[in-house]
């Protein structure tokens, strides 16, 4: 999976990483055991988290029953089921969160949408410094397709992530495209045996970049304890903004 340059940087790595956790949710449409182009990827990035030390958890959110909504728990709001209470403690105890998307019509999958409004249900909630819950964690995207918008669908989490409290660092998000229209996704078996991509070098090149510098911000903030407090916090603003329950609609 790895190639030289990428072994030689995980060796000679002196940073210890071995208390960062991340999570990976990987929006394809696929259910498992329905291989996942977008999970191909993914396996870069996973190995080189093993070879440093961060503990990785990948799961895929179509695998789950989630209702739709911007509020922790829809069962309270009309839904008669709602399994994203079990997805989110694994978001609460992640140093880094990498959103997996394939491009569907130019855009990222409804699923990555979907996963975004949950993410959403929670900016409301602060921590223990009175800040958005989401400050002092680290966010990034790795998207597949076989059409042009690796960008665009970055553009759009990358946002969405930084907007609720995530920090993004540098060149976080990296990506593959075939040829424009039908043809092979990324890892696929080709007609003289290789697999579509992964010796593509700008890929790798990206992929690398953007798993490094998630490793490096997360270590950076947790040693810092988080982003400062100062200036940033909800909690001095909620005597002119009080309200029952933490509720996105009021940020």
């Amino acid at each position: 999976m790895l190639n030289d340059i990428q072994e030689q940087q995980c060796s000679e790595n002196t940073t210890d990483f071995s208390d960062l956790k991340a999570l990976i949710l990987n929006c394809t449409l696929k259910k498992s055991p329905e291989p996942s182009h977008t999970d191909t990827l993914l396996e870069m990035v996973e190995t080189i988290f093993s070879k440093n030390g961060v503990s990785c958890e990948n799961i895929r959110p179509v695998d789950y029953d989630i209702a739709f909504g911007v509020y922790p728990d829809m069962t309270e709001h009309g839904w008669d089921k709602d399994d994203w209470p079990q997805i989110w403690p694994k978001v609460v105890e992640a140093d880094i969160l990498i959103i997996g998307s394939p491009i569907w019509l130019g855009e990222k999958s409804s699923v990555a949408t979907q996963l975004i409004e949950r993410l959403y249900a929670h900016s409301g909630e602060t921590n223990e410094k009175g800040q958005y819950f989401y400050y002092g964690k680290t966010g990034g995207c790795i998207i597949t397709g076989n059409e042009d918008g690796i960008k665009h669908c970055s553009m759009s989490i990358l946002y969405a992530l930084q907007h609720i409290g995530y920090t993004i660092p540098p060149q976080s998000d990296a990506g593959w495209i075939g040829e424009a229209g039908p043809g092979a996704s990324y890892g696929d078996e080709q007609e003289d045996g290789s697999r579509a991509g992964v010796d593509n070098d700008f890929t790798r090149r990206n992929t690398t970049f953007a798993t490094w510098n998630m490793m490096h911000f997360a270590r950076m903030l947790k040693d810092a304890g988080g982003i400062t407090a100062h200036g940033n916090q909800r909690t001095a603003w909620d005597a002119g903004c009080r309200f029952d329950a933490p509720n996105p609609e009021h940020r």
